[in-house]
């Protein structure tokens, strides 16, 4: 359901002419990086569960652990680019279209998914380097980094400065930035004297705050617990909303949110309705 989901997304954005904008070019690829999020996980583990083995090789698993933190530091980086784009079409709407050009917006893209590909390598390779002596049993559902680094017994000093540094950039400072960008955005909506006008403009940050809010809060869940003793059991379901539920949200989130994506919509399943008769 999710995958169909997130390629129906893609399918309506490509193929209908006005919803090619720079806010639904983001979501199109936010709907196929949660795919990307997806199939790096859930295949192996309906694997699992369907023929009831639980193995999987340390490369295998070195190679999930870096699609887990390669979808998670493109997302963050593709929602700062989309707070930037609901920032100038609310705060500077007569110059929208000249800033955020198809060259710009594609640049940004780029540079997201180049950020994302690049930010795991370095943790990925200091933890397929460490020594596993104890046990080679995964306390969680699939090859999460903390859950693996916790069986090693190599010194994981370094890869703990690592996943610090990793969450800075990669999380602390896009929040940081998106904040900025509804400080501004929330300024310029309440100097909006009609409630018409605000509505308006606040409908079209509605849903890219709703994925704003469930991923940081998804996030926080993870990796910012008081009880750091059992934080690996905590972390599931936290982790289980993040990797799973939030791809099958996305595009409920996107459809319903916003009007000319929901027109998109009823007019592609007039047009296979009308196919199908014929």
């Amino acid at each position: 359901m999710a995958v169909l989901g997130n390629l129906l997304i893609i399918c309506i954005v490509c193929a209908d002419p006005h919803l090619h904008t720079p806010m639904y070019f983001f979501f199109t690829n936010l709907s196929a990086l949660d795919i990307c999020s997806l199939t790096s996980v859930v295949p192996k583990l309906l694997a699992m569960l369907l023929t009831d083995t639980n193995k999987i090789s340390f490369e295998e698993c070195c190679l999930q652990m870096y699609c887990y933190i390669m979808c998670l530091a493109t997302e963050f980086t593709l929602l700062t680019a989309m707070a930037y784009d609901r920032y100038v079409a609310i705060c500077n709407p007569l110059h929208y279209t000249i800033i955020m050009s198809k060259r710009l917006c594609a640049l940004v893209a780029a540079f997201s998914w180049t950020m994302g590909l690049i930010s795991p390598l370095p943790p990925s390779i200091v933890i397929a380097q460490f020594s596993f002596c104890d046990s080679n049993e995964i306390n969680h559902f699939f090859c999460e980094v903390s859950a693996v680094v916790e069986l090693s017994c190599t010194d994981t000093s370094v890869i703990d400065t690592m996943t610090l540094a990793e969450g800075t950039f990669a999380v602390i400072i896009p929040f940081l930035l998106i904040l900025t960008s509804y400080v501004f955005i929330i300024s310029t909506i309440l100097k909006i004297r009609s409630t018409e006008g605000k509505s308006k403009a606040f409908s079209t940050c509605s849903s890219h705050l709703t994925v704003i809010v469930l991923l940081y809060g998804t996030i926080i869940g993870v990796y910012m617990q008081p009880n750091a003793g059992d934080s690996v059991n905590s972390s599931k379901l936290p982790t289980t909303l993040c990797v799973v539920i939030l791809p099958l949200l996305n595009p409920l989130i996107y459809s319903l949110r916003s009007k000319e994506l929901n027109v998109a919509l009823k007019k592609a399943i007039k047009r296979m309705t009308s196919f199908a008769r014929h």
